[in-house]
């Protein structure tokens, strides 16, 4: 097999690769394209200039055009004159029309198929045709039957795409891992001071019921709820309007990764009540870093968590007051953590690199 890797020309789509600040996909790609060029030779896709600095060093890449050009579709036939053997996209949107190679494309999750809101960095143009594109499953049947082998994030979601039938090929799972925050903290975590700092990370989207940890607040007057990420002035009035008089709430409106981290490790809970969810980076996360974590009873935050974590129902505020209550019992709080780092140590990108090379061989062997 190594006879094999060696000799595959293997090409990796880094064109999601942000050069601002990372969201999952983008950091999904830069962290297991880092992985996999330590196993074989790779060479990376990119649109622009930018994102070189972002790969690993003396990285062989070739400059093309980016996701959302018109050329989009006629991506294989572009790749054709370089003769891969095998390419591996992070996403599923590539062209795969006349392709003269093996393909690997990724569907992360089937969330858009239940909250079709698009992301909000796409134009509007661009934005109708991502609600076109998820309003049935036939067009994602077709871009993924174009392919040789689908990769996606987790069990669950490889359970939710093959009870859709959205493919007939074969569904990898190549696993999202976390984010090590501990470089940017000083000192270990102390878990003897009793949490007071309940932290929310991720979008404010409906979904992702916030009202919830809000109105929850009203039972935990000695807590304070951190908002961390960017919110709209309006999301942000909503929610004061909906918030118990006295509860303590601060929305910090973006942090970097350092300031995340040394919130996590200020005497805090990771919390989230989302009815849904795509994986949950956050949740990882804070299991990675030793913080206790009170969320919502969703399966896939049971595959990223295990007994890392206490679950409540999504829209009962009384129950999640109740979980977090919970943890001032400091042998409970031991108890889960150490078990949440247990099992959030088995996701890495190294296991999740060695998971897609095997693929890539299966493919051409």
């Amino acid at each position: 097999m190594l006879k094999l890797a060696i000799g595959m020309k293997l090409f990796f789509d880094a064109r999601y690769i942000r050069t601002d600040f990372h969201d999952g996909i983008s950091r999904y790609s830069a962290e297991l394209g880092a992985a996999l060029v330590e196993l074989t030779p790779v060479t990376f896709l990119i649109c622009a200039k930018a994102q070189i600095k972002l790969l690993p060093k003396n990285s062989h890449y070739i400059l093309i055009h980016a996701p959302t050009s018109p050329k989009e579709p006629l991506t294989a036939l572009i790749l054709n004159k370089y003769h891969p053997d095998v390419v591996f996209s992070p996403m599923q949107t590539m062209g795969s029309f006349g392709r003269q190679f093996k393909l690997i494309l990724t569907l992360h999750d089937m969330i858009y198929y239940r909250h079709r809101t698009p992301p909000h960095q796409l134009n509007r143009a661009i934005g109708l045709g991502w609600r076109l594109y998820h309003a049935t499953y036939l067009p994602q049947r077709l871009t993924l039957n174009g392919a040789d082998a689908i990769a996606t994030v987790s069990q669950t979601s490889k359970n939710d795409i093959l009870k859709a039938s959205l493919t007939k090929r074969e569904v990898i799972v190549v696993p999202n891992a976390a984010q090590d925050l501990s470089q940017y903290l000083h000192r270990p975590i102390n878990l003897a001071k009793t949490p007071k700092n309940l932290m929310y990370m991720g979008s404010f989207m409906r979904y992702k019921n916030v009202e919830t940890l809000v109105a929850g607040m009203e039972f935990l007057p000695d807590y304070t709820l951190h908002l961390l990420s960017r919110v709209t002035p309006k999301r942000k009035a909503e929610l004061l309007t909906s918030a118990p008089k006295k509860a303590k709430i601060i929305f910090h409106d973006g942090v970097t990764d350092e300031q995340y981290a040394q919130l996590l490790a200020d005497n805090a809970v990771m919390v989230s009540a989302s009815r849904d969810e795509g994986y949950g980076l956050p949740l990882a996360e804070a299991l990675k870093l030793g913080v206790p974590a009170v969320v919502s009873d969703l399966a896939i935050f049971h595959e990223v968590a295990r007994e890392g974590a206490l679950y409540f129902p999504a829209k009962d505020p009384v129950a999640f007051a109740d979980k977090i209550l919970q943890l001032d019992d400091l042998k409970l709080r031991e108890q889960i953590t150490s078990s949440g780092k247990r099992h959030i140590d088995h996701f890495n990108w190294n296991k999740s690199a060695g998971i897609l090379l095997r693929s890539a061989e299966k493919l051409i062997s």
